[in-house]
């Protein structure tokens, strides 16, 4: 009869402890979650050149001329150019950076300006006189020089503008100078190799004031201080 109280007694047991497991009492080891998605990582998005968005609305750069209207005071009319360290004068507000804006975003820019003296100014900007877009492709091409920008265009397209690369060409290194402001430059590597292999799908869009580098390779640099015939044998470098 003991042996039966005792067994009752663990049967009874052994039923809390499940009951207790399944509605919270205890918590189950937690094994893989097997709906969430496993965590991975891009290799391909590393050292990857940023996708540029089409469409963009112009920027004002040093050298461009701008026309200042405020049609409820008039008398602070006035047509200003944007100096090369990216300032332009105003008569009554001072100097305003406005290199690097949209018309739209230099409007509020001299809206804060002139605050001090006017109340909620009205203020509109026509755009009079800019330099044409362009882009600058230097180093190991066959046209290297500057050419006009005249809609989206990728660095692969800018390469075949100026007559593609050269034999002594490391493509696997081409830099892009990008201005971002005043005299600092934001620089990014590009790998034409493996644009060119189609490895690599081609994202990066030029800008205005864009200057795509293409450098040399070691070989070719060193090329032509190592005699080509010696001994009777002839060697054939090969970038």
């Amino acid at each position: 009869m003991r042996t039966l109280s005792a067994l009752t007694c663990s049967v009874l047991l052994c039923l809390s402890s499940a009951g207790a497991w399944a509605y919270g009492g205890a918590k189950r080891p937690e094994g893989p979650n097997l709906s969430a998605p496993a965590a991975t990582t891009d290799n391909s998005a590393i050292d990857s050149p940023v996708l540029q968005r089409r469409g963009a609305r112009y920027r004002l750069y040093p050298s461009d001329q701008i026309a200042v209207n405020f049609p409820l005071t008039p008398e602070f009319d006035q047509t200003v150019t944007i100096a090369p360290d990216g300032y332009a004068s105003f008569s009554g507000a001072g100097d305003v950076r406005l290199s690097g804006l949209t018309t739209q975003e230099s409007v509020e820019a001299i809206k804060a300006a002139y605050s001090k003296i006017l109340h909620d100014p009205l203020v509109t900007v026509e755009l009079k006189d800019f330099d044409k877009p362009f882009f600058v492709v230097t180093g190991q091409v066959n046209h290297p020089g500057k050419y006009d920008l005249r809609g989206p265009i990728s660095v692969a397209e800018a390469i075949a503008v100026a007559g593609g690369m050269n034999d002594k060409a490391k493509s696997s290194q081409a830099l892009l100078f990008r201005r971002v402001d005043g005299d600092r430059y934001e620089v990014t590597r590009i790998d034409l190799k493996r644009i060119f292999d189609g490895h690599r799908r081609e994202v990066t869009e030029l800008v205005p004031g864009d200057m795509l580098y293409v450098p040399q390779t070691l070989i070719s640099k060193i090329q032509r201080f190592i005699p080509s015939s010696g001994f009777g044998a002839y060697y054939q470098l090969q970038p």
